[in-house]
C-alpha cells in the first residue's frame, strides 16, 4: 500500500517523515531510509535529495519524491554548480532580521531574491525591536528595500508584533524562517508555536546571537499550520532568474528599462537613466553596487549550471552509445 508522508527533517541517507493525516503536532515521525546516495527519485525520472518540506510516496520497497509546487533554493558551498534545496512547498518565507546589531540592508535584498525565485511570499520580519530606540525608522529603512513586501517589527519579550505573524498561520499553511545566526528565528518560531520547540541561545559578549539550531525542521502546529527553522545563514550564493531579481529591484529595473541603449552597462554611456538617478541621488549606490552583485553571481551560477547539464548530457549519450556498440558484437565477441 502506498501511502503519502511529509519529510520534517532530512539527514544524511534518511528523513524522518510524518502522515499526511498526522500533522497536527500530536505524532511522532519515524524514518525512511533512502538510497545509498542519498537520493529519491521522482516522477519524471529525476532523482533528488529530499529536503524538510518534501511530500514522499512511501510503499513497502521505495519512496518517491512528488513534484514540488515552491522550493527555497540556494547555490552549494564550493565548486559543484548544484543548487541545494533548503525547504520545498512553502508558501510564505520568513525574512528573519535583527534590529540589534543594525540589520544588513544587502543581506536582506540577497534573502529576498531567493524567495521571490521560490514561488512563495516573502515577508519580512525584523526582530528584537525593544533592545533599540528608534524601531520605527530602522523599519522605514528596511522597507525602502524591501519593495511590495510586509515589513514586520517583533519583540518576543514583549508580543510586539507577533499577532501579525500569527494571521499567517492559517491551517495548511507552511512557512519558513530564514536568516542570520542571532536573528532570533528559534525563539520566533517558539513564540508562534506557543511552546518550546526549536533551541535557543543566549547573547554574546558583543550584542550577537549564538548559532543554535544546526538543521532544518518542520514543525507541524495544533492549528494547522507548520513552521520549518532553519540554521543560520552567514552566506547564501544567489539562485535566482530575471524575474525574482526584477522583483526585489524592482526600481532599478524600471531604470534600466529607461537607459537609451538595451545593453547599457550602466558605467557612463549616453543616456543611461541609473547613472542619472545616481546623480540626482534618487537611487542609492549600495542599492545599485547590490543588484549588479546579485546580478553577476546569478548569471554565474546559471553558466555553472548550464555546463553541468551539457556534461550530464554528454556523459548520457556517451554510455548509450557504449551499450549500443556493445550490442552489435554481441556477447563474447571480441573488440574489432
Amino acid at each position: 500500500m502506498v501511502e503519502l508522508f511529509r519529510v520534517v527533517r532530512a539527514d544524511k541517507g534518511a528523513v524522518l517523515v510524518l502522515p499526511a493525516d498526522g500533522l497536527d503536532g500530536e505524532h511522532e515521525p519515524h524514518r525512511v531510509t533512502l538510497d545509498r546516495d542519498g537520493l529519491v527519485g521522482t516522477e519524471d525520472g529525476e532523482r533528488l535529495v529530499p529536503t524538510v518540506g518534501d511530500w514522499l510516496l512511501v510503499d513497502e520497497t521505495r519512496a518517491s519524491l512528488r513534484p514540488r509546487t515552491t522550493a527555497l533554493v540556494r547555490d552549494s558551498a564550493g565548486a559543484t554548480s548544484r543548487v541545494q534545496a533548503l525547504a520545498a512547498n512553502i508558501d510564505v518565507v520568513l525574512v528573519v532580521e535583527h534590529l540589534d546589531p543594525d540589520p544588513d540592508l544587502g543581506r536582506i535584498e540577497r534573502m529576498l531574491t531567493l524567495a521571490w525565485r521560490s514561488g512563495a511570499t516573502p515577508v519580512v520580519v525584523l526582530t528584537k525591536a525593544d533592545l533599540v530606540p528608534d524601531p520605527d525608522g530602522m523599519t522605514a529603512e528596511v522597507a525602502a528595500v524591501a519593495l511590495a513586501v510586509d515589513v514586520h517589527t517583533v519583540s518576543v519579550p514583549t508580543g510586539q508584533g507577533l499577532d501579525a505573524l500569527r494571521a499567517l498561520l492559517v491551517p495548511g499553511a507552511t512557512l519558513v524562517a530564514v536568516g542570520p545566526s542571532g536573528a532570533g528565528k528559534s525563539t520566533l518560531v517558539n513564540a508562534l508555536a506557543g511552546r518550546d520547540v526549536m533551541g535557543t541561545g543566549e547573547r554574546r559578549a558583543d550584542g550577537r546571537g549564538r548559532h543554535t539550531t544546526t538543521h532544518r525542521e518542520l514543525v507541524p502546529l495544533a492549528g494547522g499550520a507548520m513552521l520549518i527553522d532553519t540554521p543560520g545563514i552567514r552566506g547564501v550564493g544567489v539562485v535566482a532568474d530575471d524575474d525574482a531579481l526584477d522583483t526585489t529591484f524592482a526600481d532599478v529595473a524600471a531604470l534600466a528599462q529607461a537607459c537609451r541603449f538595451a545593453d547599457c552597462h550602466h558605467a557612463g554611456e549616453p543616456g543611461c537613466a541609473i547613472r542619472a538617478a545616481l546623480d540626482r541621488g534618487e537611487l542609492a549606490e549600495r542599492r545599485f553596487d547590490s543588484w549588479q552583485r546579485l546580478a553577476r553571481e546569478a548569471a554565474y551560477q546559471a553558466r555553472r549550471s548550464d555546463a553541468r547539464l551539457r556534461a550530464e548530457e554528454r556523459d548520457r549519450w556517451k554510455k548509450v552509445t557504449k551499450e549500443y556498440q556493445r550490442g552489435l558484437r554481441g556477447p563474447g565477441r571480441p573488440r574489432p
